[in-house]
Parts: structure tokens; sequence; C-alpha cells
């Protein structure tokens, strides 16, 4: 078992940056890959990024905005968020799996509790 708790959530501004932090513990955690997801009320859980090593892979609607990246050393892994949107209002969860990473969110094995963001215009 992998578990995982998410912080950093909050309430900010349109053009505002937040990082959240997942940390981890259970199993090793540099054998996992990391990802980020997020849901919306009333929507699915989306894919926003994932990383295995050093380099991350984005969805289009965050690309040059957020930033993921891991400490194995902390068992953390973050995701710097930048000109946030009100759209990127939501439920912001952390998730693991075994290699290779996937996008779609029930192919991801451990997840956390979630921790909401929300941007006002």
């Amino acid at each position: 078992q992998v578990q995982l708790v998410e912080s950093g959530g909050g309430l900010v501004q349109a053009g505002d940056s937040l990082r959240l932090s997942c940390a981890a513990s259970g199993r090793t955690f540099s054998n996992y890959a990391m990802g980020w997801f997020r849901q919306a009320p009333g929507k699915e859980r989306e894919f926003v990024a994932a990383i295995v090593w050093s380099e991350g892979t984005y969805a289009d609607s965050v690309k040059g905005r957020f930033t993921i990246s891991r400490d194995n050393a902390k068992n953390t892994v973050y995701l710097q968020m930048g000109f946030l949107k009100p759209e990127d209002t939501a439920a912001y969860y952390c998730a693991a799996r075994r290699t290779p990473i996937v996008t779609i969110w029930r192919n991801w094995t451990f997840w956390g509790q979630g921790t909401q963001v929300t941007v006002s215009s």
C-alpha cells in the first residue's frame, strides 16, 4: 500500500500561484509514477500532470502554467500552479501507480483524499 496525503489547497484570485504537496508513505516512493488529477463538481475526474523521474507530462489545459516535480528524499510530489484561472477550481487529487504514466484516472492505483483549490475571478 501507498498512503498519500495532499496539502496546500486554498482560495486564491485569478492570476495567483499556489503549490500543492503530496506526501507519500508505505512503499518505495521512487518506484512509482506520481500524478495529479482534479475533479470539479458535476464533472469527471481529469488528468492534470504526472511524473516518473524528472520530466513532467501535462494536460493541454495546464501546460505552461503548472509544473510537477518530485523529491524522492522527502517522498513528496509537488504541483506548482501559476496564472490560475477560475476554471482551475476543483478538488485536486494525488495518485500513484507503477509506470508507465497513463492519463485515465481509473488506471491509477493509490489515491489521496484530495485538497480543494478555489480560484475567484
